[in-house]
């Protein structure tokens, strides 16, 4: 029987933080300056480190630095639930733009707490 590997692209969070991220840049590109400036630029950043922490603590050796990468991840999904509220009340997304932001990052600390549970449970060091 072959044995099958884990691929970062079966990991769902990462799949749903690295469409999202996409998603915001989308909608940073269009705003003005100020906001691209103060409020975009913020939330670019912690919306692709979500996807990106996962990426680097799936390519780690170690459980214990695994579980690391995909706990900063897990903060930069509730950084970017802070910038989608900004957004928001700043006038920067229609309600469907926000509702949709905000539907895919709440699916994100389960998962990364799901991953996080198997990495643990599963890896011996």
């Amino acid at each position: 029987m072959e044995k099958k590997y884990l691929k970062l692209n079966d990991i769902d969070a990462y799949k749903i933080s690295f469409n999202l991220s996409n998603v915001i840049w989308k909608n940073v590109l269009c705003w003005n300056n100020l906001a691209k400036d103060t409020v975009g630029k913020q939330w670019i950043r912690s919306a692709d480190s979500i996807s990106a922490n996962i990426a680097e603590g799936f390519g780690r050796y170690t459980k214990k630095d695994k579980v690391s990468f995909y706990r900063y991840s897990y903060g930069s999904i509730k950084e970017s639930l802070d910038w989608n509220e900004k957004a928001r009340k700043r006038g920067l997304l229609t309600d469907g733009e926000y509702e949709t932001i905000f539907n895919e990052l709440q699916k994100l600390p389960k998962l990364v707490n799901q991953l996080i549970k198997y990495t643990n449970e599963k890896l011996e060091k």
